[in-house]
């Protein structure tokens, strides 16, 4: 296993810190993929990624408040993890404020409008998954600032 020396606290930065951001820039890339070429394509890409005309009306008729708060999960996870990898304390706070807007988009896909009943059979799946994911950043985040590797 090899270590490197943090130049700041002389703390040892574990292999795992490097693997958990280099799988966080690519798990976290298809999230700001997305949400950028739904930006610029609109229709067009979500109908590349399979999505129906129905979930597409209920994707559009998305209030300007869920756009923001789907920017800030998906960006903000990609800042916690860019954080992560530059050994900055605020990526447990960045993850944290992603992890809230991945619920609050739950609460309004499930709870607040009609997108559930558009989204394909085992949806849900996809979603716990991603909120594991969104869980493990935080966790992880957290874990390596109370070791004294984030500064």
């Amino acid at each position: 296993m090899v270590s490197m020396m943090s130049a700041s606290s002389g703390a040892k930065t574990p292999w795992h810190l490097w693997a958990v951001g280099v799988v966080g820039i690519l798990w976290n890339a298809f999230g700001c993929i997305d949400y950028t070429m739904t930006n610029i394509q609109g229709d067009v890409w979500l109908r590349s990624m399979g999505m129906t005309d129905a979930q597409i009306t209920s994707f559009n008729a998305m209030p300007a408040w869920m756009t923001a708060v789907w920017a800030v999960g998906v960006w903000g996870a990609m800042l916690g993890t860019v954080l992560l990898l530059l050994k900055n304390k605020l990526a447990f706070p960045v993850f944290v404020v992603s992890l809230i807007a991945y619920v609050l988009s739950l609460v309004y896909a499930y709870a607040l409008s009609d997108q559930a009943a558009t989204m394909p059979e085992g949806t849900w799946i996809m979603q716990a998954v991603i909120f594991v994911g969104c869980v493990f950043f935080v966790w992880y985040s957290r874990m390596m600032a109370q070791r004294g590797l984030l500064r």
